[in-house]
């Protein structure tokens, strides 16, 4: 029985970033999700380098035996071609990709991963992860110390471990899998997993809808739910050929990667205001937004009140407001310095407690441990998320983050002391 994917990829910004950093593909017999990082001007060119070396992969399909190597050595490529960028335009340092990709190979699916965006499954109703998040929440719950629920809303669930930075330790995972027809997958962003639960995605992708129709689906629930981050989904088919025709061979490309394509460097998305009005009155109804707010005026008349009752009731009100910033501020105060995060200081890597802001001359952090650890011995792109800080949600967990990284300096040490490069320069 011959087989063939039906496809559909979709993008949006979502309703916080100015700019999309996520790049997908679809194609007849490959489809990849990459989540860019590295801030203005860099995420997106890392995802859509990476797009532009795998698309190649989407010919007439290499044989099974090939297959993995295929995609292994398109990531080295990509890989490879990161590190050349940031040689050239030094700007674009600490950038850093994910990738998931399916490549099918008559009836079997070989795919390659690295970072947090994800494969799923949906077979005979069943909806199976295929991928093993490359993150530190993850690491987290392989070690038994939060459960996967927990990890659903921890502040650090976007802290990858493990993506293409243009170093030679950057490998995927690989894995062959079977193809049946029925299987339907999806690849995706954290933009998507990260705001929609496991059982709504379910719901959703068990529908006997098209891919189109289900990943405009996933991105709208993506949106309702407040996600704050750029959301891609790709969603494929496996089909009987002879059953349901000749598949679509046109090539889909989405999000940073088809802007490029295009010519543009960003894209030109409605503000997060207007995405969130637009969702509003779809949810509500135009009319019912209208009426609401007219029935929010009141009659003429009626703010009249004598003016020593007006006077009383305005001084009451600045009291309790008094009262309660008072009462709020010192809430808030007492609430920060129960924080953790790590960050940089005198050049190492340190845990802080509190919160990195200040109010007036005050700072409402202080170290409470600072490592050994040089952030010039660290790789650009961990270094760049600590210029950011990373919160953590008690002090054993920041110093099982000071650990890793630890263990990422110690290999790059390795690494120049052989007379190689790890992606570092001087803070």
């Amino acid at each position: 029985m011959a087989i063939a994917l039906h496809y559909a990829a979709r993008s949006d910004v979502g309703l916080v970033r100015a700019e999309n950093q996520d790049s997908g593909y679809a194609g007849p017999h490959l489809l990849v999700v990459a989540d860019g990082m590295g801030g203005h001007a860099a995420g997106d060119v890392a995802s859509s380098i990476a797009i532009g070396e795998m698309v190649s992969l989407d010919d007439e399909g290499p044989g099974a035996e090939s297959a993995l190597d295929l995609l292994a050595g398109a990531l080295r490529s990509a890989n490879s071609e990161l590190r050349e960028a940031m040689q050239r335009q030094p700007e674009l340092l600490g950038m850093g990709t994910t990738v998931t990709a399916l490549l099918r190979t008559g009836n079997k699916i070989a795919v390659a991963h690295i970072g947090d965006s994800r494969a799923y499954l949906l077979r005979e109703g069943a909806l199976t992860q295929i991928t093993h998040d490359h993150s530190f929440v993850q690491s987290l719950i392989d070690e038994g110390r939060i459960t996967e629920e927990e990890a659903q809303g921890h502040p650090q669930r976007s802290l990858v471990t493990r993506v293409l930075t243009g170093q030679n330790e950057d490998e995927p995972d690989l894995a062959m899998r079977e193809a049946h027809v029925g299987d339907r997958y999806l690849v995706c962003s954290d933009g998507l997993s990260g705001f929609v639960a496991r059982e709504t995605l379910q719901e959703i992708l068990v529908q006997d809808q098209p891919p189109g129709v289900v990943a405009d689906r996933l991105v709208g629930l993506a949106l309702r739910a407040g996600a704050p981050d750029n959301v891609t989904c790709i969603v494929g088919d496996i089909v009987d050929l002879d059953r349901d025709g000749a598949p679509s061979t046109a090539q889909e490309v989405v999000g940073a990667a088809a802007e490029r394509r295009a010519g543009t460097s960003r894209a030109a998305a409605a503000t997060p205001a207007a995405k969130a009005a637009a969702l509003s009155r779809e949810a509500r109804g135009a009319d019912a937004a209208d009426a609401e707010q007219a029935g929010s005026e009141g009659p003429p008349g009626s703010a009249t009140r004598s003016g020593h009752w007006r006077w009383v009731k305005v001084l009451s009100l600045v009291l309790l407001g008094l009262i309660a910033v008072a009462g709020g501020g010192y809430a808030a105060y007492t609430w920060s310095q129960q924080q953790y995060y790590v960050g940089e200081a005198n050049g190492h890597v340190a845990i802080y407690a509190g919160v990195a802001q200040k109010i007036g001359p005050w700072e409402l952090s202080h170290v409470v441990d600072q490592s050994d650890i040089a952030l010039s011995d660290l790789p650009d792109f961990y270094r760049s998320k600590l210029d950011s800080t990373v919160s953590t949600t008690h002090v054993e967990e920041s110093r099982r983050l000071v650990t890793d990284l630890r263990v990422q300096a110690i290999r790059c040490q390795t690494i120049k002391a052989a007379g190689g490069t790890c992606g570092t320069s001087s803070p």
